[in-house]
Order: structure tokens, then C-alpha cells, then sequence
């Protein structure tokens, strides 16, 4: 197995923006990332912290299945995931294995060694591409 990345995706409303939750979900098609599980989490403008099975969702539905999915995402990530929300947003949570990085796993466990630390680098503190000005 790959390295596993809990990531937490935040909307500035309520409701899921189709788009981009397509966009994510295209890359569990490709076989960049392997999705092992994942939540919809919200924070109304009450401040009540919801959180919804997939399955809830047209845009969701079927996107957990399989031999892959493992019900890791638990009650205290969800309110941990909801402090980072503002009122009347919402977020999805996602476990996801890494596959494009598998073989490179597999290696290193095989010589005794193991992954220690990820950090992951906001986009702003990356120079953008002198050829594209994007970073």
C-alpha cells in the first residue's frame, strides 16, 4: 500500500460545488489515489456540525465501494475537520491511499525503512513557473 493522506476540502457555502467534487473524484478514476474513505461534513450558520455518508449525496452515490473502502473517518476527525470550517460552509473528508506512489512504498519498507513525516506545502509559498506564472 501507498502512503495515506487524510485531506479536508472546504466550500464556502453550505452545498457541494459539483464541479470540483467531480474534478477530485476524476482523479480516484485515473488510479492517481485510491479512495478509502470519505465524509461530507458541515457546519450550518447555527454553528450545528452535521456529517453525511456519501450515499446521501447524487453526485456521491456509489464512489464508496468495493474491497477498498474501510470505515476509518470517525466521530472526533469530524469535529476536528469542523473546527476548521466557518458557519455555513461545508467540507469532504477523504482518506486516500496514494497508488502513483505504491512501488516506491513497497521498496522502501522492503529495505526496513518506513515513511516518518509528509508535509504538505501551501500553494502560496511555492514560486510560481517563470514560463507559466503559475506555481
Amino acid at each position: 500500500m501507498g502512503p495515506v493522506e487524510f485531506i479536508v476540502l472546504a466550500f464556502p457555502e453550505e452545498q457541494l460545488r459539483v464541479p470540483a467534487v467531480e474534478a477530485v473524484m476524476g482523479l480516484r478514476k485515473t488510479g492517481v489515489v485510491r479512495l478509502i474513505d470519505g465524509l461530507v461534513v458541515t457546519r450550518t450558520a447555527a454553528g450545528e456540525v452535521l456529517a453525511a455518508e456519501f450515499d446521501e449525496f447524487v453526485e456521491l452515490r456509489g464512489l464508496l465501494t468495493g474491497r477498498d473502502v474501510a470505515r476509518l473517518i470517525g466521530p472526533e476527525d469530524v469535529q476536528e475537520s469542523a473546527g476548521l470550517l466557518e458557519r455555513g460552509s461545508c467540507a469532504l473528508l477523504l482518506l486516500v491511499e496514494h497508488v502513483w506512489a505504491e512501488d516506491a512504498a513497497i521498496a522502501v519498507r522492503a529495505a526496513g525503512g518506513r515513511i516518518v513525516g509528509s508535509v504538505r506545502i501551501p500553494v502560496d509559498r511555492i514560486p510560481a513557473d517563470p514560463r507559466t506564472g503559475v506555481a
